[in-house]
């Protein structure tokens, strides 16, 4: 990245970049080690929580939060390029930073939703990295890529409120310090307004009723340091009436809050992952000969080399202009430019890691890089923020009213 952002913005950048160099890289062999030998696989090795203390210790907490009584204070513009220095290494670094999802996007909804209680109760535990959280939206019955679809019942009775339904790739659900969901289901399931229908409630752990019934697996892999992706059925399971987020009704405007911040933060990351992707390509092209010529002097390696690094650039630009129209006109005036990028960020990436893994050959899908598994977490976001799909007919469908009569 050879432009200048901020003063505030370029300090922070530098102190993360010496963070990632001194800590969170040599870290990644030295968790995977510690996991192994773990009684769940599902626990903190402890060398995470050495990288949150140093995080904390260099100031480099919470800082994808804009209110800065809450947390660094940064607008989207300034938390992006950090964003992206912490997709290089997505297992560890999102989480050392408690910058991770779901629990950034969970903390965001408490702070611009949540009630004085509900903030005091699970927001500031949050925000200390005492405890993690889920967001219990998908279902596998349903259509989940359209929200107002979604089955699960919430129902009042009395001075509680009782869930019922199956949710499932609920992320963070099987995190050990997991002690919050944060639910989506119908409160009005017959109302003449679809978005009006849902409701969020918030549905701790270790309510009577809730099961966490499996872990999901993601092209093979667990994701054992953001808490997995569970199967999570609700039995009639009850909560005060006072554990409802916002008003009945609110669920699905809710929901499309919560998304707008964390689009930025899954491209930036992306970014990130694509330029470790090239540098992993580089070193790999200027160490290895095949067929007596150096892969580097390859016509084809160079190529996808070129390519990466076009892509990559135009990617990071267009990201970059999306966060600052979220910052100077709002998310709303810049969901063209939203929609935009939840299409191409994933899309170019997983092309880019896919190069990559091409270039290592077996060493590409094994576990001794770490390509196999950043391809699947960016093939997987081309689905888990909304398929693409539904991402072009809405961008497609501004586009045109531009020329309906």
């Amino acid at each position: 990245m050879d432009f200048a952002f901020d003063a505030r913005t370029e300090e922070l950048r530098g102190r993360l970049l010496a963070f990632m160099e001194e800590h969170v890289h040599p870290a990644e062999a030295v968790a995977e080690e510690q996991r192994a030998r773990l009684d769940s696989p599902w626990r903190t090795p402890p060398v995470v929580e050495e990288l949150k203390a140093e995080a904390r210790r260099r100031g480099l907490w919470n800082l994808f939060l804009p209110d800065p009584e809450l947390g660094a204070g940064l607008t989207n513009l300034q938390y992006a390029p950090l964003a992206e220095i912490t997709g290089r290494s997505p297992q560890l670094a999102p989480v050392a930073l408690n910058c991770a999802a779901p629990d950034t996007g969970n903390m965001e909804l408490l702070a611009q939703f949540g009630s004085r209680e509900q903030r005091e109760r699970w927001l500031e535990p949050l925000l200390a990295g005492e405890i993690r959280s889920a967001f219990a939206m998908t279902e596998p019955e349903v259509a989940s890529s359209d929200a107002t679809n979604i089955d699960t019942r919430v129902e009042r009775d009395g001075d509680a409120y009782v869930i019922t339904g199956r949710k499932w790739y609920i992320s963070g659900a099987m995190h050990p310090d997991c002690r919050i969901f944060i639910v989506m289901g119908k409160t009005d399931p017959a109302g003449a307004d679809v978005r009006r229908q849902q409701s969020m409630v918030l549905v701790p752990r270790d309510t009577e009723g809730v099961e966490v019934r499996r872990a999901m697996r993601v092209y093979g892999y667990e994701d054992h340091y953001h808490g997995g992706h569970a199967e999570v059925v609700f039995h009639g399971a009850r909560v005060p009436v006072g554990n409802l987020v916002g008003e009945e009704g609110g669920g699905f405007a809710i929901a499309q809050a919560r998304l707008g911040p964390g689009r930025i933060h899954h491209c930036m990351r992306l970014i990130g992952m694509a330029e470790r992707a090239i540098e992993l390509m580089c070193r790999r092209a200027v160490s290895r000969t095949a067929f007596g010529v150096p892969l580097a002097r390859q016509g084809q390696v160079q190529e996808w080399i070129a390519d990466s690094r076009v892509a990559v650039e135009q990617l990071r630009l267009l990201v970059l202009k999306t966060a600052w129209l979220m910052d100077t006109v709002g998310n709303r005036a810049a969901h063209t430019e939203i929609q935009a990028i939840k299409i191409a960020t994933p899309r170019t990436v997983v092309d880019i890691l896919d190069r990559a893994v091409q270039l290592h050959g077996a060493a590409g899908v094994s576990q001794d890089t770490p390509l196999a598994e950043l391809w699947a977490a960016a093939r997987t976001l081309r689905l888990a923020d909304g398929p693409d799909e539904v991402h072009q007919r809405s961008l497609a469908r501004r586009e045109l009213k531009k020329y309906l009569p």
